[in-house]
């Protein structure tokens, strides 16, 4: 299917690897010109050109920036010119005891979780209401609706940007811009993968074991497997095209059936 992508400008926060890196190089497959990020420029240039050979025919840049220096963020965007899908993927995500989380990391989540896309949308969305088209989305998680009690300020921080994907959405109205969000599920990112093999080196397992171990945990699970990050980047790069002019201001969730709620 053509998604209507061909010739359009894409940034995407976070994506040198993992769902990031996956919508990225789905937009570049639909034919977007993409910009990647990520906080170390050789991360960037390897990824560019990961990207590079994997869409040999794509147009793709990068620029580093940490969305944990508000300085950092003003030089990328600086640097980008005119978008017209805005990804906000970029996000902290750890396991913590409410208690053992300080004021400090309470803050470095909600200034790259949160004011990353407060930032880049501010940025980049009055160009868009003003050019007519244009589509944001953010990467949330299903814990922003079911907030974990072993990541509260994860939780916390994903469902602040629910709801500023919400507000957001409302300054559209009636015009061709549109701003959603994607709830994602449990997810087999590289960070995952990652951590997943050093449990399973440490235990003398296979990795396959841990992995099928701990989302077996998952009570509401309905896929009872981990998520792929090309299927949370099949439903970005569907609400990034023309094809979703009908949704805006919405939630979808690509979730795996872990949330309980029908709506």
């Amino acid at each position: 299917m053509d998604m209507q992508l061909q010739g359009t400008t894409a940034f995407v926060s976070g994506s040198t690897s993992g769902i990031g890196y996956a919508v990225a190089r789905a937009l570049a497959g639909e034919g977007a010109r993409v910009t990647l990020n990520g906080r170390d420029e050789g991360r960037v240039a390897a990824a560019v050109e990961r990207l590079r050979a994997e869409r040999p025919d794509s147009d793709v840049s990068g620029i580093a920036a940490d969305f944990a220096d508000p300085d950092a963020v003003a030089g990328l965007i600086e640097q980008l010119g005119d978008v017209d899908v805005l990804v906000n993927n970029v996000g902290l995500f750890g396991l913590a005891a409410f208690g053992a989380v300080d004021d400090a990391e309470w803050q470095r989540y909600v200034e790259v979780n949160v004011m990353s896309g407060v930032r880049m949308s501010r940025a980049l969305l009055p160009g868009m209401l003003e050019r007519g088209r244009g589509r944001v989305v953010f990467i949330s998680s299903e814990s922003g609706v079911s907030v974990p009690a072993d990541m509260v300020h994860y939780g916390v921080t994903k469902a602040a940007m629910i709801a500023l994907s919400n507000g957001l959405a409302k300054l559209t109205r009636g015009t061709a811009v549109t701003v959603n969000t994607v709830l994602g599920g449990p997810t087999y990112s590289d960070g995952v993968a990652a951590t997943i093999g050093q449990i399973a080196a440490a235990q003398g397992v296979e990795a396959t074991s841990v992995r099928d171990a701990v989302i077996g945990q998952n009570a509401t699970t309905l896929l009872e497997r981990f998520i792929e990050p090309d299927e949370i980047a099949a439903l970005v790069v569907y609400l990034a095209s023309p094809l979703a002019s009908a949704t805006n201001g919405a939630a979808l969730r690509a979730d795996g059936g872990v949330l309980t709620t029908t709506l």
